[in-house]
């Protein structure tokens, strides 16, 4: 029987949270007896952290950790992950745009691959916020090759031990992909999985802020710079290496 820990990233989730947390509790206690919820409130200025402190006091499988000040997406999933304590991490968004039972399809796939990440299909979000992932997404494969279908798709179940091997130095928008693109090129097993998505109902996103987008996009050519200085610092010692045994 697997041991899981779900993490939740969250900011402003006061409407929804509580719904967000205790479904995914639910969902996991019919999967395993060994489990966690992490919600990661990532310095809120609404009541979002009270009320997950209330949640822990009732069910202790439910964890709050917090920042206290707002310090981006990918920082939050840094703590939740650093906190996380069983074999299996699941990766969801506190907003609950997506249907948290259906990590029990998700499961049987990790006996055959390190992750398993979904895709929205259709993307129930508004045009603008639709149109900025399809050119995010293209943009991550014109620079790093294919990674994934949807590469910031919050629905992801994968092992804690990559963890380990795989550092991820983004603390905004460009966190998945840059677990997903070093986990790649390190050889793991990927498996993707359609994972349903819902309008969101409660709270606001903070995806599209300008000052959001333009770190992300800062991140992503940092990667660059850093994973193309490696390849051609491997290549050099490379070629150092076959000088010397010739």
């Amino acid at each position: 029987m697997p041991t899981i820990s779900a993490v939740l990233p969250a900011y402003n989730e006061e409407k929804i949270i509580a719904d967000s947390a205790t479904s995914m509790a639910a969902t996991l206690a019919g999967l395993t007896d060994d489990y966690e919820v992490i919600v990661v409130d990532d310095g809120s200025r609404d009541a979002t952290r009270q009320i997950v402190e209330s949640l822990s006091a009732q069910n202790a499988c439910i964890r709050c950790v917090n920042h206290s000040v707002n310090r981006g997406y990918g920082a939050a999933l840094g703590t939740g992950f650093a906190a996380a304590t069983k074999e299996l991490i699941f990766l969801t968004d506190g907003d609950k745009q997506f249907d948290a039972r259906e990590v029990a399809g998700f499961l049987p796939h990790i006996e055959e691959a390190d992750l398993v990440i979904g895709y929205r299909a259709p993307r129930m979000d508004p045009p603008m916020r639709r149109f900025n992932a399809w050119g995010w997404n293209l943009l991550v494969r014109l620079l790093f090759g294919y990674v994934a279908r949807d590469v910031d798709c919050a629905f992801k179940l994968f092992r804690r031990s990559i963890l380990e091997d795989v550092r991820v130095e983004s603390i905004g928008a460009t966190f998945s992909a840059e677990f997903l693109i070093k986990a790649r090129r390190r050889g793991y097993r990927f498996k993707e999985l359609q994972a349903t998505h819902f309008p969101r109902t409660a709270g606001k996103a903070t995806g599209a802020k300008p000052s959001v987008i333009l770190r992300a996009f800062r991140e992503l050519i940092v990667l660059r710079l850093t994973l193309s200085k490696s390849l051609e610092s491997r290549g050099s010692v490379e070629r150092a290496t076959g000088s010397e045994a010739r």
